[in-house]
């Protein structure tokens, strides 16, 4: 490992903010050495608590994010935030900083905030932020929360990082019915109805609470629902207490943890194999040379995958 990295570890270890800053930084941009820096965070990681935000645009996540951090640093908790922001179309980066949206919260004793772009990944979660929570955890945060992109049920992917799910849904904006279709209603460890001081707000709960009724199992654990006001801070001390309670119970559910590595060590696998023949046929031109084939019929593109796979087996 080179010495800058080495320098910036030891640096985060003595617990300088600067240099997280810049060590996540690196990771996100895959820089030369990122791996072996990572390979050294994870023996240091594993004790926080992560938690997802997710729903739709609209629903006051952010809103909700900064009062259940306050709650969680009143208690005495350090907390990290990482929150997935679209991407620009031009830089790539985060169209929605974090310092413009949690301004406040960001200059809390024991709180940091990382705004991350999502880059064009699908599930709502940029393919760092999985790093990036390790390292909150291996720089002693011992909760981490994950505020999503708010794209909807594509966001399914929050739950192969987080040890729980809240999704938020709110009145008048057919929540209701959002969080009915597949995908999103299937990763809830707690729907949180906010924006509780909204009329419609029952019909939403016994829209969600129905929903639940009909397509789960009756002999696994009741998930909650909860009505918040995040904007007044109604609601969200109960919501604290309920997900720390569950936090400590889904710890120790071991075979859901070595499903989740599972996940992580498969999605690696795939995104490192992607980024490896994508350098080595940007290198040569050879890709240029078969976009074109295939563009002009004299390929197809599942051959061309066929023969990828097979020079890789072969290597």
């Amino acid at each position: 490992m080179r010495n800058d990295w080495q320098q910036l570890l030891a640096n985060m270890a003595k617990g300088s903010v600067r240099d997280l800053a810049r060590l996540i930084t690196k990771v996100e941009n895959r820089e030369p050495g990122w791996l072996d820096a990572m390979k050294i965070i994870h023996t240091q990681s594993g004790k926080a608590h992560v938690i997802g935000i997710t729903g739709s645009p609209g629903a006051g996540k952010s809103t909700l994010t900064d009062q259940i951090t306050r709650e969680l640093v009143a208690r005495g908790h350090s907390v990290g935030i990482v929150a997935v922001d679209p991407s620009s179309p031009f830089s790539g980066g985060a169209l929605l900083g974090d310092r413009i949206r949690m301004s406040e919260v960001s200059n809390l004793d024991g709180v940091f905030v990382r705004s991350m772009a999502t880059r064009g990944a699908l599930g709502g979660l940029s393919l760092a932020a999985r790093d990036v929570v390790k390292i909150m955890d291996a720089f002693g945060k011992d909760i981490v929360l994950i505020e999503t992109v708010g794209v909807g049920q594509d966001e399914v992917d929050v739950v192969k990082t987080a040890d729980m799910v809240l999704v938020v849904c709110v009145p008048g904006m057919g929540d209701g019915i959002q969080a009915i279709k597949a995908g999103i209603m299937e990763i809830a460890n707690i729907f949180v109805v906010n924006k509780a001081d909204r009329e419609g707000v029952d019909r939403v709960v016994v829209d969600i609470q129905t929903m639940l009724d009909m397509g789960s199992d009756r002999r696994q654990k009741k998930i909650p629902i909860l009505k918040t006001t995040a904007s007044k801070g109604k609601g969200v001390k109960a919501l604290v207490d309920t997900f720390l309670i569950g936090l400590e119970s889904n710890h120790e559910q071991k075979d859901w943890v070595e499903d989740r590595v599972k996940e992580e060590i498969l999605c690696l696998v795939e995104k490192e194999v992607a980024r490896y023949v994508r350098s080595q046929w940007d290198a040569d031109g050879k890709l240029n040379g078969i976009v074109k084939e295939v563009v002009d019929r004299k390929r197809d593109p599942y051959s061309v995958v066929e023969e990828m796979i097979a020079n890789l087996i072969n290597l």
